[in-house]
């Protein structure tokens, strides 16, 4: 499956964007799905998942209710909606995908290239 993460761009700390991460080449309904974030200098890391049956997993520490994952299967698009935005968020937004059924910890293993959101203060 290839990955197209999009929607990412300058905001004010208090607004919204809606990341969309749109899959090509399988149905993502045979897929569990995440997003995560690359802040300059730091490593990647978890921000939220949804499991192909529509079971969904935050990062609670820096989510903090902020944020929500949804998927429409029949559109083969996932999606991050990110409200009261903090300088914090600041990062490159990575989705990806992995088959679903693994064992809950498998890496994922397909990822999309990435779509970078700034908060100013």
């Amino acid at each position: 499956v290839q990955l197209q993460a999009s929607g990412g761009g300058l905001v004010q700390a208090g607004g919204s964007l809606r990341l969309s991460c749109a899959a090509s080449g399988r149905t993502i309904s045979s897929y569990d799905m995440g997003w995560f974030r690359q802040s300059p200098g730091k490593e990647r890391k978890f921000v939220a998942s949804i499991k192909w049956s529509g079971g969904k997993t935050y990062d609670v520490d820096s989510v903090k209710g902020r944020f929500t994952v949804s998927r429409d299967n029949t559109k083969n698009m996932l999606y991050l909606q990110m409200n009261r935005l903090e300088p914090e968020d600041t990062a490159v937004y990575f989705c990806a995908a992995r088959p679903r059924g693994v064992v809950a910890g498998t890496p994922y293993n397909y990822w999309g290239q990435g779509t970078l959101v700034t908060v100013s203060s």
